[in-house]
């Protein structure tokens, strides 16, 4: 006890009173009537001039004036009990097997990066949502908003040892300091699918095969969701008839990425902020409103580089036989600027939802950071709005916890061959949960809780004869099986 209380700073870590009521049975023997009296925990702030990070909301950074911890996450972020767990796992493991199916490799990168990879042109959105600070060694570091920049900077530091083309993909957490609305969450994860070296609009009809793939494999149809699919190159086309400068392109591509969220008004009303005349802005408008490819035709011609791509993608759509998935839509541009051709996202046709996953090529990425370019695209596949969607379609699978069997010993001087048993069955692959001190009707109702196939009792008399009693929860079949014999 003297060393407790020398040691308040290891109180401090152990004892946490939640801020939600308990109920009496979880008041029982937990640490309910004690509470932290936490160390002062610094803000963190997000925006790109600041040097600390923080997410703003007083109530989940710090503790209550009673020294009270809030044991709720920061704002935007979440927990992963273990029923939530095996739903992640599940999704990963689906995207993992449909980029297996695709013959790409995983990669991965650290979440931590330099702020100077991701700090590209003005007027990005995402330049102002970083999670960045000054580490302890004075370098600008930022929890990465997106994925493809990480990627990019791997491919330099490879420089000419991997050979093309690369199909990598990955799975990782990013962090924006955004507005949440359903299915957008401060941190998430994102399965990110990219082709490197593959200049031609196959490489977008791949990952596009692979989305659709993903899709089916959860049980989503086309009649579910769409992919609406356009090109950089058609708005490029349109700046160009209305002779524009090139250093406004950016600048127009964030503001008509806000079509569909922003009223029409508010959206000409920007552009012309730009210096933009009415004229322009008025054209720029009228075309990326169309959904017709054909009507795309006809007004920039047949000989636009952005019509003969989107007409050779469609072809391919039919080839592949996802033609009913995506359709064309002139607003489509996507907000970050490296971007530079083929764009598409995918959409719930109900209109619920934000956007599931969106991407596009991006040729002239790597010349950013000082490198030669290589023609790539790729996506960006979030965690949270698939799971939405999942949700609504009533589409989730089962996430129950499941174990093969439960090991019990029936007397205390049982407990050795009761483990020598739970290693026998666990090194031929089963799942065993070894159950020590309990009653026998616990752990009926406890083998009922996690789905176990079998119970095995280890009792004197049969331990005597070298067997375990084995009782098949499903049937309620019981027998005797030798030790030696389990399987």
């Amino acid at each position: 006890m003297a060393a407790w209380s020398s040691s308040p700073s290891l109180r401090h870590l152990l004892l946490l009173r939640p801020r939600v009521p308990l109920s009496p049975t979880c008041l029982a023997g937990s640490f309910s009537r004690r509470h932290i009296h936490s160390h002062s925990r610094r803000r963190l702030f997000s925006s790109a001039s600041s040097s600390t990070l923080t997410h703003g909301d007083e109530a989940s950074t710090h503790a209550d004036a009673d020294g009270v911890v809030d044991v709720n996450p920061p704002r935007g972020t979440r927990d992963f009990p273990p029923e939530d767990m095996r739903l992640r796992t599940w999704l990963f493991d689906q995207f993992r097997e449909v980029s297996r199916l695709m013959a790409f490799e995983e990669v991965d990168f650290p979440v931590l990066e330099s702020e100077a990879l991701f700090i590209r042109k003005a007027g990005e959105e995402i330049t102002q949502q970083l999670y960045n600070f000054e580490d302890k060694g004075g370098r600008r570091v930022v929890l990465r908003p997106e994925i493809t920049p990480s990627l990019a900077r791997l491919i330099i530091k490879q420089g000419k040892s991997v050979s093309l083309p690369l199909k990598w993909f990955t799975i990782g957490q990013c962090w924006r300091y955004e507005r949440m609305t359903r299915g957008r969450r401060r941190e998430h994860y994102q399965w990110n699918m990219d082709i490197f070296g593959v200049p031609k609009v196959r490489a977008e009809a791949e990952l596009l095969q692979a989305i659709v793939l993903l899709f089916q494999r959860l049980g989503i149809t086309s009649s579910d969701v769409g992919i609406r699919v356009s090109s950089r190159k058609v708005l490029q086309a349109v700046l160009n008839m209305y002779s524009i400068p090139e250093h406004l392109f950016t600048e127009v591509c964030v503001i008509v990425d806000k079509l569909g969220k922003l009223t029409r008004d508010e959206i000409e009303k920007e552009l012309m902020s730009t210096g933009l005349s009415s004229e322009a802005v008025q054209g720029i408008i009228e075309v990326l409103s169309l959904k017709s490819l054909s009507k795309l035709e006809e007004v920039l011609g047949s000989g636009v580089e952005a019509v003969a791509d989107l007409k050779k993608l469609f072809s391919f759509a039919e080839q592949y036989g996802y033609a009913d998935w995506i359709c064309f839509d002139a607003s489509v541009v996507r907000g970050l600027a490296y971007y530079t051709g083929i764009v598409f996202e995918a959409f719930d046709r109900e209109g619920k939802l934000r956007a599931i996953c969106g991407g596009g090529r991006y040729d002239r990425l790597l010349s950013t950071f000082g490198s030669e370019d290589i023609p790539a695209c790729g996506f960006g596949f979030g965690d949270a709005v698939i799971v939405e969607l999942l949700k609504e379609k009533g589409l989730l699978p089962d996430m129950s916890r499941q174990i093969d069997d439960i090991v019990f010993p029936l007397d205390e001087e049982l407990e050795g061959p009761a483990s020598s048993i739970a290693f026998s069955l666990r090194k031929k692959g089963r799942a065993v949960d070894l159950v020590e001190d309990k009653r026998l009707k616990w752990v009926f109702k406890h083998a009922e809780r996690i789905n176990a196939s079998r119970l095995m009792l280890v009792g004197n008399s049969e331990w005597e004869r070298g067997t375990v009693r084995v009782k098949i929860l499903s049937t309620r079949e019981e027998f005797e099986v030798k030790a030696g014999d389990l399987e």
